[in-house]
């Protein structure tokens, strides 16, 4: 199995919806770090997995989506606790929207929101040729 894995970093804020969240009730900022992970077990006609302008591309729109902005607000948080977890599986979303290389199968977000805490996402991605 092939892997391509390539790093984003953005400040952003939110805050926690739940009950008794304590200070992450209240709105604060995180130094996000975004880790997407492609996998795939053949590479194409040019010896590449994924087409790195797609991935970045697609790191881009996440840095334009995401940076300096209140994640809450967003309509992907709407009714939802804007968890790291929930952000990693909205990531996912986003880019297997926009990266659609055949030669992917899967694709793992892993998305650390300081020095010591992480949550990923990963799962198969659909077909680009379906």
């Amino acid at each position: 199995m092939y892997t391509v894995t390539v790093l984003e970093s953005f400040v952003a804020q939110h805050f926690l919806t739940v009950p008794d969240a304590g200070p992450e009730g209240e709105p604060h900022s995180h130094h996000y770090e975004v880790e997407l992970t492609f996998r795939g077990p053949e590479l194409n006609e040019f010896d590449y997995l994924v087409d790195i302008d797609d991935v970045e591309a697609a790191l881009d729109g996440l840095h334009g989506r995401y940076a300096d902005t209140m994640l809450n607000d967003l309509p992907e948080f709407e009714g939802t606790n804007p968890s790291v977890e929930r952000f990693a599986k909205v990531v996912w979303e986003r880019v297997t929207e926009e990266v659609t290389d055949d030669t992917v199968t899967e694709l793992a977000v892993t998305i650390w929101e300081d020095d010591q805490a992480h949550a990923a996402y990963e799962a198969s991605v659909p077909c680009a040729s379906a």
